[in-house]
């Protein structure tokens, strides 16, 4: 039977199938592959017991594509929530949220809630900052219910993952789009900081006559690293950068302080909080080469090919284990002999 995985609790996977939703675990064999299954994965389970309305996971069919924080797999889209007011979401959040979705290559939708909470000015000037750069916006607020109508619109039909910040109101628009969800909201601290009301992600799904969706819920993460990705392709993650890029004079120009660098040239054309935030991650990936310089890339495999199957490797702490056995064993049978 085939299903998708919907939310993951503690060793459980809760699968929706065509015969519901299925408690499931992962079969040991997979555990021992190192096979990772996030939330959003298509899956294949079997053994299913209609008494205990359990299964087991048996394999993991291929992936659209997926994202590595918050952990999520097959989605259409990421709506960024972010807030102005109560909390401010940080200019350099934002911008790593941005910049994960250009990496992944996931079309992305900035969605500022508690609008309320603003006057018009700040609205527009986020608008000109952010919408200059080609990013789509969509103003709402979860308590007032405005903006809502338009967010369900570019949510149609298609799985959406919502991320961003602690306390910028996710859970509270997934309860303003669809009440049925009836979702456990959090107060934002005495500090203005959010709390983490959201622990694991969800898909949760609309369907009606008029309109269908699937909107996966996420835990705020309050800053995402970049330490897996080469320096050179930072650039790539900033549209205004990689424009003015082009015309450096050195192909591995990373625009700090490089001679001929058309990015420095033209720095004041961009905006100032968005060249500390490529600075910023542009030093993680650094960080990150330099680790992989001195410590290498080779990744041991969990899997080895036995007639042209894949099956699970011993680990080497049992490996070494039976190795110092066996020479236990024969050193003892050559002094019997003699």
């Amino acid at each position: 039977m085939q299903g998708k995985v919907v939310k993951i609790f503690s060793d459980f996977y809760y699968v929706k199938t065509n015969w519901g939703l299925v408690e499931c675990k992962l079969r040991e064999i997979l555990k021992k592959s190192g096979v990772q299954i996030i939330v959003g994965d298509n899956v294949i389970i079997e053994d299913f017991r209609e008494i205990s309305n359990q299964a087991a996971i048996t394999e993991l069919l291929p992936r659209k594509n997926s994202i590595l924080r918050p952990s999520v797999a097959n989605i259409d889209e990421i709506v960024l929530v972010v807030s102005l007011k109560h909390p401010r979401t940080p200019l350099n959040s934002i911008d790593r949220y941005l910049a994960q979705a250009q990496f992944f290559g996931i079309d992305v939708i900035i969605c500022v809630n508690k609008s309320d909470l603003t006057s018009l000015q700040e609205r527009i000037e986020f608008e000109k900052f952010y919408g200059a750069l080609g990013y789509k916006i969509v103003f709402t607020s979860a308590i007032k219910k405005t903006g809502i109508g338009e967010l369900k619109n570019i949510i149609k039909e298609k799985t959406s993952l919502l991320c961003g910040a602690s306390g910028v109101g996710k859970t509270s628009l997934c309860n303003a789009i669809n009440p049925n969800f009836v979702l456990r909201v959090g107060k934002i601290s005495k500090n203005s900081r959010g709390t983490h009301t959201t622990r694991h992600c969800e898909i949760l799904s609309f369907d009606s006559n008029s309109v269908s969706f699937n909107l996966v819920d996420t835990p705020g993460f309050s800053l995402l690293k970049f330490d897996y990705v080469e320096p050179k392709k930072i650039e790539e993650f900033f549209p205004e950068i990689k424009m003015f890029a082009k015309e450096c004079k050195f192909t591995n120009c990373l625009h700090e302080c490089e001679v001929g660098c058309n990015v420095i040239a033209n720095i004041e054309k961009i905006f100032p909080s968005r060249y500390e935030s490529y600075l910023s991650i542009l030093q993680e990936a650094k960080n990150y080469k330099k680790k992989i310089k001195e410590q290498g890339t080779k990744v041991e495999t969990k899997t080895k090919k036995l007639n042209s199957k894949a099956v699970p490797k011993i680990s080497a702490k049992k490996r070494n284990y039976s190795r110092k056995k066996a020479k236990q064993i024969l050193n003892v049978n050559i002094k019997e002999d003699f």
